[in-house]
């Protein structure tokens, strides 16, 4: 039994699981450090069986090996399987809480260099919403602003700053003009912003997360992973924030119980560590 909650074993698949699915899984584990079992099985079986059957392929296994001779297939199957959808300013109401109530309070708390992270950042709207917040706070310039994301490709395309007008629809207008460049159909993120952002690639439940963060921001994300990957994640995004840092969730993604990761609910979808 492990000592350490963060580190209590992941939920396996179904035995009666498809053995051509269950071999993918296997596969792709072995090959790429993706675990697809801590993903709800149905939503992403699902999900992966519509992006198989539209390349052509009648299996898993026949999928999988084209998989690893196409890069383009791969980055695919990626953006699949993260379902890179995202938007600036999401649920506008709660990043006004960001920025009227939680930066405030981190700032008066006498850090005003923080250091800011942003989690399965998809194709930069998050970080770049984080960006024009801490700006218009007058504090970009004294702040560590980090994005990791699984997906090479969404990391490509979120460095590049180009987006189409939907992406924009919830953002302030007189902050899109501050920021944004019409270019015929899309929008370009000005070089200030995509400049104050280091992009990263992370798997998130493989990989150690640094430490001392003062907001680590992860939306829209955890609804995706199993209740078992959810409670590892918890432990290990707590574990990364400094005593009075704040843990920033999405809309559908309340934390039940938050002090079992030392964790204390203040604002809605925001946690904040409990000092030790």
């Amino acid at each position: 039994m492990p000592s350490n909650p963060s580190e209590q074993p992941l939920s396996k698949p179904a035995a009666d699981l498809d053995p051509d699915y269950l071999g993918f899984i296997s596969n792709i584990k072995q090959n790429t450090g993706i675990d697809l079992a801590e993903y709800k099985e149905a939503q992403m079986k699902r999900r992966l069986t519509t992006l198989r059957t539209k390349n052509g392929y009648d299996s898993f296994t026949s999928f999988y090996h084209a998989m690893m001779k196409d890069k383009n297939l791969f980055h695919e199957f990626l953006d699949r399987m993260t379902i890179n959808v995202s938007e600036f300013w999401r649920n506008p109401n709660r990043w006004e809480v960001l920025r009227d109530i939680i930066l405030p309070e981190l700032i008066d708390g006498g850090r005003r260099r923080l250091n800011v992270w942003s989690a399965a950042c998809s194709t930069g709207e998050e970080p770049y919403t984080l960006a024009m917040i801490l700006d218009g706070k007058g504090i970009l310039g004294d702040t560590t602003l980090t994005a990791t994301d699984i997906d090479d490709g969404a990391i490509a395309k979120a460095k590049q700053g180009i987006y189409l007008e939907r992406s924009l629809k919830d953002v302030p207008p007189e902050v899109a003009a501050r920021y944004f460049t019409k270019d015929g159909q899309t929008y370009i993120c000005s070089e200030r912003l995509k400049k104050s952002v280091q992009f990263k690639k992370q798997n998130l439940l493989l990989d150690k997360f640094d430490q001392g963060h003062d907001l680590v921001v992860c939306r829209n994300v955890m609804i995706y992973f199993t209740e078992e990957a959810k409670h590892k994640l918890y432990h290990k995004f707590a574990a990364s924030l400094r005593p009075g840092g704040y843990l920033f969730v999405g809309s559908t993604e309340q934390i039940f119980s938050p002090g079992q990761y030392g964790l204390e609910s203040t604002e809605t979808f925001f946690y904040r560590k409990i000092n030790a």
